[in-house]
C-alpha cells in the first residue's frame, strides 16, 4: 500500500495501538498527525519514529471529547497540510481489562456508562463532524473507528465499555449510509484483547489463557496485528467497502 502524499490523523496515538498505527502509516509513506491528550514526550517519540520509518509526522495535543479542541486541531491540520485523507478514531476513555475489578451489572450507575459513551461516541462524533466538510469538499475520505470484538462476543461482560463500543458500530453504519454519496467511507476495526498495552497490563494470566484456548490461531492480538486491517480499510484496496466491521482476533469471533 502506498500512502505517500496522504494525510492521516490518528487520535490517541502516543502509545499502544494508536502508536503502532501511526508507525504503520508512516512506514507506507504517509504524513501522520499524532494526536495525544497529555503525554507530549511520548507523542514526540512516536513522531520521531514515524520520520525514521520514511513518513512525515507531527504531534497535536487535543482532548477529543472537547468539541472546540477538536475543531482547532482539524483547522491546524488543514492549514498545515491542506487536506485530511484518513481519520482513525482510536482514542478512548481509560479502561482496565481486569475481570476481578470490573463492576457487575447491579453495581453500575449511569455515570459509569456516560463516561465511556463520552470517551467513545462523543469523541468520535466531534472528530467526524470536524473532518466531514473537508472530506466532502475533496469528494473522498476514509474514517476508521476502533471498537472491540467484545461487541460481538462479550466473554467478560465489561458492561459500560462494551455498550459504548457497540454504540460506535451503530454510529459508524449510519454515517457510512449517509456519507457514501460524497465518496467518504466509514468502517470499524474490532481487535481482540490486545497485549501488551496499558489497558491489559492487569489482565490475569488465566484470563489470557482462556481467550487463547478459544482462539483458533492460539495467541492474543498484538498492536502490530491491527495495523494491516486498518491500513487496508484506509487504502484504495478497500474502495468498495463501507459500513463494515473487521474482527482482528485470530478467529475468536467468526462472522
Amino acid at each position: 500500500m502506498n500512502f505517500k502524499n496522504k494525510v492521516v490523523l490518528v487520535t490517541g496515538s502516543s502509545r499502544g495501538i494508536g502508536a503502532s498505527l501511526a508507525r504503520g502509516f508512516a512506514r507506507e509513506g504517509a504524513t501522520v498527525v499524532v494526536n495525544y491528550l497529555q503525554n507530549k514526550r511520548a507523542a514526540e517519540e512516536v513522531v520521531t519514529s514515524c520520520i525514521e520509518l520514511g513518513g512525515d509526522a507531527w504531534a497535536i495535543g487535543a482532548d477529543v471529547t472537547d468539541e472546540s479542541a477538536v475543531n482547532e486541531m482539524v483547522e491546524e491540520i488543514l492549514l498545515e497540510a491542506g487536506k485530511i485523507d484518513v481519520v482513525v478514531n482510536n482514542a478512548f476513555k481509560s479502561f482496565m481489562f481486569n475481570p476481578e475489578q470490573r463492576k457487575l451489572a447491579w453495581q453500575l450507575n449511569w455515570d459509569d456508562y456516560q463516561g465511556q459513551i463520552d470517551g467513545a461516541v462523543r469523541s468520535i462524533h466531534h472528530v467526524c463532524q470536524a473532518v466531514i466538510p473537508a472530506m466532502k469538499k475533496q469528494s473522498s475520505g476514509s474514517i476508521i473507528n476502533m471498537v472491540s470484538n467484545l461487541v460481538e462476543r462479550p466473554i467478560v461482560p465489561y458492561h459500560e465499555y462494551t455498550t459504548a463500543k457497540t454504540a460506535v458500530v451503530g454510529y459508524s453504519r449510519n454515517l457510512a449510509a449517509e456519507l457514501g454519496l460524497f465518496g467518504i467511507r466509514v468502517n470499524c476495526v474490532a481487535p481482540g484483547l490486545v497485549y501488551p498495552t496499558d489497558t491489559t497490563r492487569d489482565t490475569k494470566e488465566e484470563v489470557k489463557d482462556i481467550i487463547i484456548s478459544q482462539t483458533p490461531l492460539r495467541r492474543l492480538t498484538t498492536p502490530r496485528d491491527v495495523e494491516g486491517p486498518v491500513l487496508f480499510l484506509a487504502s484504495e484496496w478497500s474502495e468498495f467497502m463501507t459500513g463494515q466491521t473487521l474482527y482482528v482476533d485470530g478467529g475468536f469471533v467468526m462472522k
